[in-house]
C-alpha cells in the first residue's frame, strides 16, 4: 500500500506565477535538481556541476514561462515533471 505524505505548502500555477527568477530561487540551498520530461529523466548536481542560470531555467520552465508542474521540493531535491520511478526513488516506494 502506498504511504501518504502530507504537503508542507501547495501553490495553485494557475494563480501564483513562478517566472525564471522565482524558479531559481526554489534552487537555493538544494543539492539536486531531477526533470523529468515523459520517460526522459535529466539528474544536475547543483553543488559540483550547476549549470548557467539560462540553462536551468530552461529545463524548469515550460513554454508559457510558468514552472512546470508537478514542481516537488524534497529536503535538498527538486523534482520537476513526473515519472513514476523516479517518485518511487525520491519517496522510498
Amino acid at each position: 500500500m502506498p504511504r501518504s505524505i502530507a504537503a508542507s505548502s501547495e501553490v495553485d500555477a494557475r494563480k501564483e506565477r513562478f517566472d525564471g527568477e522565482a524558479a531559481l530561487q526554489l534552487l537555493k540551498g538544494k543539492s539536486l535538481l531531477i526533470v523529468a520530461k515523459g520517460k526522459s529523466v535529466k539528474r544536475v548536481d547543483l553543488k559540483k556541476d550547476r549549470p548557467d542560470d539560462e540553462s536551468l531555467t530552461a529545463m524548469m520552465l515550460g513554454p508559457t514561462g510558468n514552472l512546470r508542474a508537478p514542481t516537488l521540493v524534497v529536503g535538498k531535491t527538486v523534482l520537476i515533471g513526473f515519472n513514476a520511478d523516479v517518485y518511487a526513488e525520491v519517496f522510498g516506494e
